[in-house]
């Protein structure tokens, strides 16, 4: 078994490789100025090959990745896992108005194609249950990083209060909260665009002067700079966030901080300077389960 890494997630692809116990080999890319690439596997690499890449950003790294998988098929992979951290077009279940594309099962069904099994990690689902119904592979492990979150959270956080953003979190939250031994609650959001929410504070809030929000994902930072101003405006002296996945599209990481918010920390799913918790060994647990 042979672990591959692109150069966006050099150190987390060789963290992995090393939790496993296998060698770890690059994947090249080189983008022409026309926006194409070229995609260079190793050339020995058969039998297990597992690659890893999180697909944010994935309008670019989707076809790379799909030109990785055919060409180690090619060569003489019988089985190739893909290691997705972060999962991208995972927001577009249904089809809002006619026309509408359904990225969801898309994008789901292109990577089965290329791909024996999936292991991913907090993938952002609403109207769908589980991940093997968006991915139809016989070996499809949706990762917690709850279990991480919480053993960060309870090195130096007694007497906070963990806050939820929305009603989707709850599970989440509370499975964090109960870990950690830290007490928990859930805002209410309304959306009203992409960067636009309004948010709706629980009475619990009322008791603390400290915060942790938690969430799945920081992508523009619109519902978690909102919660904040919430809160700075209810009394809380401290807002920290807690995020699994850091995208931080466009102005978000400058949106966070001006609403306050003092330290940020996500796990290293993504590449970013607010990494602070490694998945190499939930992703090597879950590898060894579904790559043989």
């Amino acid at each position: 078994m042979v672990v591959l890494g692109f150069d966006e997630t050099r150190a987390q692809s060789r963290q992995l490789a090393g939790a496993l116990g296998c060698p770890w080999r690059a994947i090249e890319v080189h983008r022409f100025p026309d926006g194409e690439s070229r995609v260079t596997v190793p050339p020995d690499v058969q039998g297990t090959a597992v690659v890893h890449r999180s697909l944010d950003r994935p309008n670019d790294k989707l076809v790379e990745l799909v030109l990785a998988a055919e060409t180690l098929r090619g060569q003489g992979c019988d089985r190739l896992v893909l290691v997705a951290p972060y999962l991208c077009y995972m927001r577009q279940d249904i089809a809002f108005h006619p026309g509408e594309a359904v990225a969801q099962k898309i994008i789901g069904n292109l990577l089965a194609r290329y791909f024996d099994a999936l292991i991913t990690v907090d993938p952002h689902l609403h109207r769908i249950d589980r991940l093997d119904q968006v991915v139809p592979l016989k070996q499809v492990l949706s990762l917690s990083s709850a279990t991480l979150v919480s053993r960060y959270l309870a090195t130096d956080r007694k007497g906070w209060l963990l806050l939820g953003p929305d009603r989707e979190s709850r599970q989440w939250v509370e499975a964090i909260a109960a870990q950690a031994d830290l007490p928990c609650a859930v805002a209410s959001k309304r959306r009203m665009g992409d960067r636009e929410v309004g948010i709706t504070l629980p009475r619990e809030v009322e008791a603390f002067k400290a915060v942790v929000l938690v969430d799945d994902v920081a992508s523009t930072g619109t519902t978690l700079a909102e919660t904040a101003r919430r809160l700075a405006g209810a009394g809380i002296a401290r807002i920290d966030v807690v995020v699994t996945h850091a995208l931080f599209a466009g102005d978000a990481w400058n949106r966070l901080k001006q609403a306050g918010i003092g330290e940020i920390a996500s796990t290293d799913s993504i590449s970013h300077p607010t990494n602070r918790m490694c998945l190499a060994p939930v992703l090597a647990d879950a590898v060894r389960k579904c790559a043989f």
